[in-house]
């Protein structure tokens, strides 16, 4: 079946547009960053420019492309519910893009004060070096804030699911899960950051939610049902 009569696979082809985002998230800060030393860790940026710029590339697409998939999946879904399509592109896009762009900009701050500009002469390499943490630290805040709309916008979306009859309903009790999980994580680490990696860890596998839900849209598709079938199949016998 084609893409153009499929718009289930059509979502599912930018859902996989998402998958850039652990570059950022997981493995540029597993990668470069040192706990606890400023030093080491701008050392590292600077060693390895071309990956942490690859990662601000990388949260402008992800933010870019998440505006792409959920008119996608409002295209997908209007039919089943359309106030609840609508508040999912709001929580999904409408929320979520603008934090990771202006979130950005803290990495662009660490990177010049790791490069050392001209004008950043008055200050000696531990204090830029300090400041650049500081930045990293805050582009961190950001994503943990974040984290509460990548959660919000999946419970209208699991509830489409769930009531499409066109995609397993057990995908979207598993979006649903998985929306929880992410405020787990970030109020855990808005309020208690020493526990943060604990309930992260603990939540993972609810976490999966998104990537079955991907993997389903990729690989089977969905096609919502026309408006006098949909009828007809909810009509009594």
């Amino acid at each position: 079946m084609s893409l153009t009569h499929n718009p289930g696979r059509v979502a599912g082809l930018l859902y996989l547009s998402l998958l850039g985002a652990p570059l950022r998230l997981v493995y540029i800060p597993n990668t470069l960053f040192v706990t606890g030393n400023a030093t080491a860790t701008a050392n590292n940026i600077a060693a390895h420019e071309l990956l942490f710029r690859l990662g601000i590339v990388g949260d402008l697409l992800t933010g870019t492309m998440a505006i792409f998939l959920t008119l996608a999946l409002y295209r997908l879904f209007k039919g089943v519910d359309q106030d609840l399509a609508r508040l999912m592109v709001i929580l999904g896009s409408l929320m979520v893009t603008p934090i990771y762009f202006l979130n950005t900009l803290n990495d662009v701050a660490a990177l010049l004060l790791v490069r050392g500009a001209d004008f950043l002469s008055v200050f000696d390499k531990p204090q830029r070096d300090a400041l650049a943490m500081l930045f990293l630290r805050l582009h961190h805040g950001g994503v943990v804030a974040n984290e509460i709309f990548w959660g919000l916008w999946l419970f209208p979306f699991g509830l489409l699911v769930y009531r499409s009859r066109f995609l397993p309903r057990i995908l979207g009790v598993w979006l649903m899960i998985n929306c929880f999980a992410y405020l787990a994580v970030s109020f855990t680490g808005l309020l208690f950051p020493q526990y943060e990696a604990r309930v992260f860890n603990s939540a993972f596998p609810a976490m999966l939610g998104e990537l079955a839900i991907m993997l389903w849209l990729l690989i089977k598709g969905a096609k919502p049902q026309p408006l006098g079938a949909a009828a007809s199949s909810l009509a009594p016998c």
